[in-house]
This record gives structure tokens, sequence and C-alpha cells, in this order.
């Protein structure tokens, strides 16, 4: 003898669906809500990525214009030491040829002394365009290790 199954009322079946529906979307409206503000955390990230990004290529860029800028002074320098010596060698023989006296010396030690000065003043300018590419690097790889401890934080979220 089989036993007969019985049927569900088609309105307890409606009811235990509805129970059953409600509980589904219960259930995932945390993780719908975790996912919502994960993709917006993401967004944020990406976007803060995006700034850093485009800093980073401004910084490059400055970085570059500097190097080019550094190539360039110092062409000019080494041009300028050549013309200033060879200006004060000429100067030198004809005034030691002319006169040959102590004042004359005087002057162009002077002007030595300019031109050395000069120099010195081209090679703090180098300096201080070196020291803010330290400071480009510096902040560039700050950057980056925000970005990697951002990327750690969200794949841990995940």
């Amino acid at each position: 003898m089989t036993a007969a199954t019985p049927e569900i009322p088609d309105t307890v079946a409606a009811a235990l669906g509805a129970w059953v529906q409600q509980m589904a979307e219960q259930a995932g409206a945390g993780p719908r809500a975790a996912l919502a503000e994960a993709e917006q955390a993401l967004q944020a990230t990406r976007d803060e990525l995006g700034a850093v990004s485009s800093a980073r290529d401004q910084a490059h860029a400055q970085l570059a214009a500097r190097d080019e800028e550094i190539e360039q002074l110092m062409a000019e320098l080494r041009n300028a030491r050549s013309i200033a010596t060879d200006a004060l060698v000429g100067k030198a023989k004809d005034q030691l040829a002319i006169e040959g006296k102590d004042a004359q010396l005087a002057d162009l030690r002077a002007q030595i002394e300019r031109n050395v000065a000069a120099a010195a003043a081209l090679s703090d300018a180098r300096l201080a365009a070196e020291m803010e590419l330290v400071g480009a690097v510096t902040a560039r790889d700050n950057y980056a290790a925000e970005l990697r401890d951002l990327r750690a934080r969200l794949a841990s979220r995940a």
C-alpha cells in the first residue's frame, strides 16, 4: 500500500513562497549593502588613484623640465666659463703687455672672484633643483606606498 502524498493547498504554498522570498531578501540585504559600500569605496579609491596618477605625471613632467633646464644651465655655464677664461686670459695678456702693473692684476683677481661667485651661484641653483627633484621623488614614493596601502585595505575587505 502506498501512502498518499498530501497536497499543499495553494494558499499555504503561496504563503510559504512569500515567506521564503521575504527571508531571501532579508538575508541578501546585508551583502547587497556591503557590496554597494565596497563599490563606492572602490570608486573613491579609483578617483584617488587618478588624482595620484595625475600628480605623479605632473611631477614627472616637472622633473623632466627641470632636468632639461639643468642640462641647459650646465651647457651655458661651461660656455660662459670658456668665454670668461678666454676673455680673462686675453685681457690679462693685453693689460700685462701694456702696463704690467699690480693694479691690473688686482682687477683680474677681482674678476676671477666674481666669476667664481657666479659659478657658485649657478652651483647653488643646481643644488636647489636637485633637492626639489629629491623631494618630488620622495613624494612620488609616498604616493605609491599610500596606493599600496589602499589596495591592501581594499583587498582585505573583499
